[in-house]
C-alpha cells in the first residue's frame, strides 16, 4: 500500500439530533461514531489519521486526545472547505488521501481497504465509494457517461429529473492523489444552490482536466448510511451490535436471544461461553470460557475468568476470577477484585474490596473498603461500617474466619484467621486470630411488660 492518509471530516453541528453535544460523539456499539470510523480506517492500514473539528471542537479534541491528529474548520462552509483546512497539515504529502466522514460508522475496514486498493489500482485521480440506494432521496448521484466512465456527482437540491432517478449514490467517501487535490480545491467555487464549496466537484474537474475518476461499489449500501438523526443513530446500533453478535458466535459463543442481548463492539468473550437473555456487556469488558452469563445481567469494564455463572447482576469497573458462584441481585463495585471460585449469594454488594478464594457471601451483606480472606464465611446481614462521617477506613477479615449473622464490623477493625464472630455482634476491636468474639447486649426478659387492656382493646 502506498503512503495513505485517512481525513476524516467531523466538524457538523448535526442538528438534527437536537443535542448539545458533537454529534461524532454519540455512542453507536458503545463507541462514539468518530471513533468507530477512526478505528476502521487504522485497520485498513492508513498510516496518519487526521480529524477536522468544527461544532464543539474542543470537546471532541479532548476526547481523541491522541488517537489522531486534529484540524479546525472554524466555519462549517461545505465539505470541500472541510477538506482544504487539512492542506497546512499535508502539504507535502505524496500518496492517496482517503477522505470519509466522522458521522459513517458502519463503513467496515474491509470495504476501506477494497476502496484503497481499487484506488491503487486503476491509477486513478480520484475513486468514489458508491452505493445503490433503494430510495436515493437526499444523497449526491454519481453520473455516469455511455461508457460507464464517472462523469461528476450532482447534490440532490441541484441535480434535474433525469439525473435525480439516478439510485447510485456517492457515498461522500473518496480517495485523491494528493499531488493533485490541493490546487484544484482552490478552484472549487460555492455557486450552487447550497452556498458550499463541494468536494464533490472535484470530480468533474478532474474529468475536465482528462483525469481518470474511478468508482468502486460498497458491498451493501446499508454500510454507507450516515446518521443525522437519533432515529439513525439506533439503526446503526442495531447493525454494529448484530455484526458483535454475529462475530462472537461465529468465534464459539452461545446467544439464547441475539434479539435480547447486547454487546458492544469493544467487548471479549471466550469460546463455550452462553450469553443468557437480558444481557449487556460494554466498554473494555472481557469474558472468559465457559461462562454463563445472564439472563438480565449487565457488565461494564469487568475483567472476567472462565466457568464462572453469574445472573441478575450489575458489575461495572471491577474483576471476578474463575469458577464462582454469583447472583441473583447482585451489584460489584469499582476496584473490587471477587477471587477463585466465591460464592456471593443473593442481594450483596461488594464495593471496593478484595475477596479471596473459596469465600462465601451467601445473602444480604455489604462488604465495603475490605479486605476479606480465602475460605470466608459472612452471615446473613453483615455490614462492614466503613464510613465515620469523614473518611472511609478498611476492614481486614482473615483466612477462613466466621462471620456470624446480623454483624457489625465497624472500620477500621481486623478480625484473625480463623476467628469467629457470634451472630448480632457489633465488633469495634482488633479480633485475635481463632478467638471467638460476642459482642452484644445480655439478653434480659421482663416479664408481664404488656399490660392486659393492650391486647384486649
Amino acid at each position: 500500500m502506498k503512503n495513505t492518509i485517512a481525513l476524516i471530516l467531523a466538524a457538523g453541528k448535526g442538528t438534527r439530533m437536537k443535542s448539545k453535544f458533537p454529534k461524532v460523539l454519540h455512542k453507536v456499539g458503545g463507541v462514539p461514531m468518530v471513533e468507530q470510523v477512526l478505528r476502521a480506517v487504522k485497520a485498513a492500514g492508513t498510516q496518519r489519521q487526521v480529524v477536522v473539528v468544527g461544532f464543539g471542537g474542543e470537546t471532541v479534541r479532548d476526547y481523541l486526545g491522541d488517537q489522531a491528529e486534529t484540524v479546525m474548520q472554524k466555519e462549517q462552509l461545505g465539505t470541500g472547505h472541510a477538506v482544504l483546512q487539512a492542506e497546512p497539515l499535508l502539504q507535502g504529502e505524496a500518496g492517496t488521501l482517503l477522505v470519509t466522514c466522522g458521522d459513517t460508522p458502519l463503513v467496515t475496514k474491509e470495504t476501506f481497504t477494497a476502496l484503497i486498493h481499487c484506488h491503487e489500482q486503476s491509477g486513478a485521480a480520484a475513486t468514489v465509494l458508491t452505493a445503490h440506494m433503494p430510495d436515493p432521496t437526499g444523497y449526491g448521484r454519481v453520473i455516469r457517461d455511455e461508457k460507464g466512465q464517472v462523469v461528476k456527482i450532482v447534490e440532490q437540491k441541484d441535480g434535474t429529473p433525469e439525473e435525480l432517478a439516478v439510485d447510485e449514490v456517492n457515498a461522500g467517501i473518496y480517495c485523491f492523489d494528493m499531488s493533485l487535490l490541493w490546487d484544484m480545491l482552490h478552484n472549487v467555487t460555492n455557486d450552487n444552490a447550497q452556498g458550499e464549496y463541494y468536494l464533490t466537484d472535484i470530480i468533474g474537474m478532474l474529468v475536465s482536466a482528462g483525469k481518470v475518476v474511478s468508482a468502486f461499489a460498497a458491498p451493501s449500501y446499508a454500510e454507507t448510511l450516515g446518521v443525522n438523526s437519533r432515529q439513525q443513530m439506533a439503526e446503526a446500533e442495531r447493525v454494529l451490535r448484530q455484526r458483535k453478535l454475529d462475530e462472537l458466535m461465529t468465534d464459539g459463543v452461545s446467544i439464547i436471544d441475539p434479539n435480547n442481548t447486547y454487546v458492544d463492539t469493544t467487548v471479549t468473550v471466550g469460546r463455550d461461553t452462553v450469553l443468557y437473555p437480558g444481557t449487556i456487556l460494554e466498554g473494555d469488558t472481557i469474558i472468559g470460557e465457559g461462562c454463563q452469563v445472564g439472563p438480565y445481567v449487565r457488565m461494564t469494564n469487568v475483567k472476567m475468568g472462565d466457568d464462572d455463572h453469574v445472573q441478575f447482576m450489575y458489575a461495572h469497573d471491577c474483576e471476578i476470577k474463575n469458577g464462582c458462584e454469583i447472583g441473583p441481585f447482585v451489584h460489584f463495585r469499582p476496584n473490587t477484585v471477587i477471587g477463585n471460585q466465591v460464592k456471593v449469594g443473593n442481594y450483596m454488594e461488594v464495593k471496593n474490596s478484595i475477596v479471596g478464594d473459596g469465600t462465601k457471601l451467601p445473602h444480604l451483606s455489604y462488604i465495603g473498603d475490605s479486605d476479606v480472606g480465602s475460605g470466608v464465611n459472612i452471615g446473613c446481614g453483615t455490614i462492614t461500617v466503613n464510613y465515620d462521617g469523614k473518611i472511609k477506613h478498611r476492614t481486614t477479615i482473615g483466612d477462613h474466619a466466621f462471620v456470624g449473622c446480623n454483624s457489625n464490623l465497624v472500620a477500621p477493625v481486623k478480625v484473625g484467621d480463623y476467628a469467629y464472630v457470634g451472630a448480632g455482634s457489633t465488633i469495634t476491636k482488633d479480633i485475635p486470630a481463632k478467638a471467638l468474639s460476642v459482642a452484644r447486649a445480655r439478653q434480659r426478659n421482663i416479664e408481664g411488660w404488656v399490660k392486659e387492656d393492650t391486647y384486649k382493646k
